[in-house]
Parts: structure tokens; sequence; C-alpha cells
């Protein structure tokens, strides 16, 4: 069994972008997104062969991090408004080549993601996710893979340790201590990627490195800053035990025929 789940606004959002350099006119562009679309699931579906197969859209605008950090993801662009109005049609343009969508009014899709592949995982089962968010990498596993449709690259273990020089069990920590500027996360102030590696190659965790008496100017500025660091943590780490609702049988790809 393998599910494959689509980022679905990380793609729409990439391919209108592409879009609307090519088209003066919003409607054009529009429609040539749904066509991208169209065309990207059908390369992905063949790419992948697929025994189910789901697309994410984020319906939560406002979630437990914003509870906790009112200032997250503030600022980012908003996704245009005549974009936001056809969500629906390119919804129903992914449930004609029989990919369903799912979407909740509390959660994050990063959220419904992590859930969905580290459920599996799980049980043994594989997944691939499609997306850019290099925020998918702390799920890396012999079970779940990152698959970034617009350079056609795997972002697995060997990406991780090329461009962050660290393991995957150690990119929470990293980004707790570098914060994520994408999403507002300030991190520690003063650590930045490089001075984060380190501590992490000395120390490997987080709370190892809080847990020892600081022997240098960096580690007293993490200590200094224990609190920015640890709900850091807790922000860009993905949950992965919500509640469904739904049977991974809905999701089988092709879709079964009436009375099948």
């Amino acid at each position: 069994m393998q599910l494959l789940i689509i980022d679905a606004l990380n793609l729409i959002r990439r391919l209108h972008a592409v879009q609307a350099q090519r088209h003066q006119h919003e409607a054009r562009a529009l429609a040539a997104t749904g066509a991208a679309l169209t065309n990207a699931a059908n390369r992905l579906l063949a790419q992948f062969k697929p025994s189910h197969v789901i697309a994410v859209f984020d319906g939560a605008p406002v979630g437990f991090r914003h509870h906790l950090y009112p200032e997250y993801k503030a600022g980012r662009k908003a996704m245009p408004e005549s974009l936001q109005n056809s969500l629906g049609e390119l919804q129903q343009l992914l449930w004609q080549q029989g990919i369903d969508a799912l979407l909740s009014d509390t959660d994050e899709a990063d959220d419904l993601i992590a859930t969905l592949a580290t459920t599996l995982s799980r049980h043994g089962k594989s997944s691939i996710i499609v997306s850019t968010d290099q925020g998918f990498c702390q799920l890396l596993s012999p079970h779940i893979r990152l698959w970034d449709h617009f350079n056609q690259r795997w972002l697995d273990d060997a990406f991780v340790q090329q461009r962050y020089g660290l393991g995957v069990e150690q990119l929470v920590d990293y980004w707790a201590l570098t914060g994520v500027s994408g999403s507002q996360i300030k991190g520690v102030p003063g650590i930045g990627p490089k001075r984060a590696k380190t501590l992490l190659q000395q120390h490997n965790t987080l709370d190892k490195l809080l847990a020892t008496a600081p022997r240098g100017k960096d580690e007293n500025t993490v200590h200094a800053h224990q609190h920015h660091a640890l709900l850091s943590r807790q922000l860009v780490k993905l949950v992965d035990d919500i509640e469904l609702g739904f049977n991974l049988q809905d999701l089988r790809y092709p879709p079964p025929t009436k009375g099948s």
C-alpha cells in the first residue's frame, strides 16, 4: 500500500504564481492554473502509481499555534482573492481525477498531513508527501518520503544532511533555535543557522543543551532565552495524532465504482 498526500495549497499557489506571470488577465491565469493542476495531478499519479491518494487543503486560518503565539504567520502574503474564490473549482478538478480533498476548520494542513503519514508509518505502510515545504523533513523515515514536484527531487536524509549538516531527528531543535522567518517564529535571538548547527553537533539535542551548564557565549544565550527556544519548538513540531474521522479505504485510487 502507498498513500500519495498532496499538499494542495503548496502546489496550487506555486502553479498560480507561474501562470499569473504568463497571463495578464486573471481569468486566463486561473483557467491556466486549473489546467496546470490537472496536468500535475496526472503526472504525480502516473509517476508514483499510488494505491490511495488525498489532497490536503488548509481550512484553519486560526489554530492552536496562533493562540500560543499571536504573531504566528503574521504578515505572510495573503492568497490572491481570485484564487481563494476558485479553490472550490480546483478541488472539483481534483475530485474528477479521483482525488478527494481533506480540510479541517480547526487543524492546519501540515498537521493533517503529518497525522496521515505518521499513522500509516506506525502500521508499516508507506506514504509520499508532495510539497516544497521543508518543514515536512522532520517526518522522514523508512515509510515517509517527501517529493518536491517543482524541482523533481526527493527531499531525503541526504538532502537534510547537505542542506543543514544535521540528522532528520535534529531538525525540530534546529528550527527551535534559528526560528522560521516565513512563519514569524523568532527562535533564539542571535542564534542563526551556523551557530545552531554547531550547538546541535556538540550537544545533539536542545534538551541536552539546556541540561548542560553553559560553557560559552552561545550556550549562555540559549539558556537565557530558554522560553523562546521551547516555545519555538512547540510551534515548529508537527502534530501527528489528530482524530481524522474517516476510513483509509475512502482514499483508494482509483476510487471504487458504485457497488464494488
